[in-house]
C-alpha cells in the first residue's frame, strides 16, 4: 500500500486524536511501520507495514514481576496437585491393605469351618465304623454259637 506524505500526516494526526480519546489502546489498533520509498514523479511514496495488534494476549505476562508471580502461582498449584495425588495414593494403599486383611481373615474363617466340618464327618464315620464292627462281632459271635 502506498501513501503520499499528506495521508501519512493525516494518519499520524488520527492516531494522536485516538490516543487522546482512549486511555487504553483500542483492541483493533495495529502497530504501523512506515518506510519511505524512492521519490516518484507523482510525489513521495511510502510503504505501510501493519504489525500484529498492540493489545497483548491476556495469557502472556507483561512484566518480569508478573511472570514471576505467574510462575509462583503455577508452582503452588503443582504443589497442591502433588499433595492431593499423594493423599489419594495413601488412601488407596490403606484401602488395599484393609481389604487384603479382611480377605485373609475371611479365608482363615472359611478354612477353620471347613476343617471343623471335615473333623465332624470323620468322627461320625468312626462312630459308624465302630458300631458296624460291634454288629459284625456280635453277628460272628452269635453265628459261631450256633455251630458250637
Amino acid at each position: 500500500m502506498t501513501l503520499n506524505s499528506d495521508s501519512h500526516k493525516e494518519m499520524s494526526v488520527l492516531s494522536l486524536l485516538c490516543s487522546c480519546l482512549y486511555s487504553q489502546p483500542h483492541p483493533n489498533t495495529f502497530d504501523m511501520e512506515v518506510k519511505s520509498l524512492d521519490k516518484r514523479a507523482s510525489g513521495q511514496a511510502f510503504e505501510v507495514i501493519l504489525k500484529s495488534p498492540t493489545d497483548p494476549s491476556p495469557e502472556r505476562p507483561q512484566t518480569l514481576s508478573q511472570e514471576k508471580q505467574v510462575l509462583k502461582q503455577l508452582a503452588e498449584k503443582r504443589e497442591r496437585e502433588k499433595e492431593v495425588l499423594t493423599k489419594a495414593q495413601e488412601v488407596n494403599n490403606n484401602y488395599s491393605k484393609m481389604t487384603e486383611e479382611k480377605l485373609h481373615q475371611k479365608m482363615e474363617l472359611i478354612q477353620e469351618n471347613r476343617m471343623a466340618r471335615l473333623n465332624a464327618l470323620k468322627q461320625r464315620l468312626r462312630e459308624k465304623v465302630s458300631v458296624s464292627e460291634v454288629r459284625v462281632l456280635s453277628f460272628q459271635s452269635s453265628y459261631c454259637m450256633l455251630f458250637f
